[in-house]
């Protein structure tokens, strides 16, 4: 290799590198994937039904409305059927609910999810008969039936054991809705379009200000607060809204956050936001361990002594405490640091909730600290 190739590759290494720096040290996401646009969002939609077809694994005759529903299900039919003649086990009664999408037109499909509300133990193999699914202005929008898609199964035998997996009393219909009405948006006669931040912060709200009004070449966009920014439509643009949205949407921002710590007493997780920082503070922190042994002995009585082999509990107890190490941490230490000094002295996931519950009581903990 040449004297000449030896600097290039030598340049091209150098390069690599800082390149990779930058992108570390400034990340962004796209605008679309940290907020939403006002109106744009989906409804809750629920139903009564009945799913029929299962194998004996249904709702028992002392379930009144499964009974009843069947029976005033038969009469609009022509059948007419008496309570006591009514047998329910392959029958279930369930709570139908879907979402119903932003721009959901008439015939399109959307997935159901069935629960069982009665004493059914699986759906599984059932077949969800039709049923209108309403919104909270007690009006139809979508009507759902087909088959059950249950993610697990239920086995059991006549002595009363058996096998389960997953929750079989809970299914779903994978485009067992069809929309029978629209939800009224008005999307291209909008003037203003107003953005909502997933998360509220002043700092990203001026970001994605200045982001928009720089990708329009006008100050059409202003922050209205911490989670919300209007964007006053141009008058040449309002006839193509969709393509303006999209252009929108696809915006770099580098979003920016408080600094939180998230404990999770019960699972023992710790989360940490990579601008906490810690004032200057000195950390000891030992462990007590207490092991307790049980072993049995048994005491046998001497020869022709008319006595009884007697069984005797013992208790071995054990009481460890871990070795205390005081670790100093300076002021303004960042994340990094903290849990490589942390991990030097061996604490667990539980151990540091215990650390930073007293560290934000000494007022150190430059953070939020929130516990599930």
């Amino acid at each position: 290799m040449t004297k000449r190739l030896r600097e290039f590759a030598s340049f091209s290494v150098v390069t690599l590198v800082l390149s990779l720096v930058l992108v570390n040290s400034a990340w962004s996401v796209r605008l679309k994937d940290i907020s939403s646009l006002e109106g744009m969002r989906s409804n809750q939609l629920i139903g009564y039904g009945l799913v029929v077809g299962l194998n004996g694994t249904g709702d028992g005759s002392t379930t009144k409305f499964t009974v009843q529903s069947l029976i005033n299900m038969m009469e609009r039919l022509g059948i007419h059927a008496l309570a006591d003649q009514v047998k329910v086990k392959n029958v279930a009664a369930v709570m139908v609910t879907a979402d119903l999408p932003p721009f959901a037109r008439d015939g399109n499909k959307v997935d159901v999810l069935v629960s069982s509300i009665g004493d059914a133990t699986s759906l599984q193999g059932g077949t969800l008969l039709l049923t209108a699914l309403k919104g909270v202005d007690n009006k139809i929008y979508a009507l759902a039936q087909g088959p059950l898609l249950v993610g697990g199964f239920a086995s059991s035998g006549a002595a009363g054991g058996g096998v389960q997996k997953n929750h079989p009393t809970v299914a779903r219909v994978p485009g067992g809705a069809s929309v029978e009405r629209e939800i009224p948006f008005h999307f291209a006669m909008m003037k203003n379009l107003v953005i909502s931040l997933n998360d509220p912060d002043f700092t990203t709200a001026m970001r994605v200000t200045e982001a928009v009004n720089s990708k329009l070449g006008k100050r059409l966009a202003s922050p209205l607060d911490a989670g919300t920014i209007r964007i006053t439509v141009p008058e040449g643009m309002r006839k193509d809204l969709v393509r303006l949205v999209a252009s929108l949407q696809q915006i770099n921002i580098e979003p920016d956050s408080t600094a939180k710590v998230i404990l999770d007493e019960r699972t023992g997780t710790v989360v940490m936001g990579q601008d906490v920082r810690i004032s200057s503070v000195a950390i000891a922190h030992g462990n007590l361990s207490v092991t307790i042994k049980e072993d049995k002995t048994v005491s046998q009585p001497a020869p022709f002594s008319q006595g009884q082999t007697v069984v005797t509990p013992q208790s071995n107890v054990k009481v460890k405490e871990g070795e205390k190490k005081l670790m100093v941490v300076p002021e303004g230490t960042s994340l990094g640091e903290v849990v490589k000094g942390l991990n030097a002295i061996g604490v667990s996931p539980r151990d540091l909730i215990s650390i930073f519950q007293a560290i934000k009581a000494a007022g150190a903990l430059q953070a939020d600290l929130e516990v599930m």
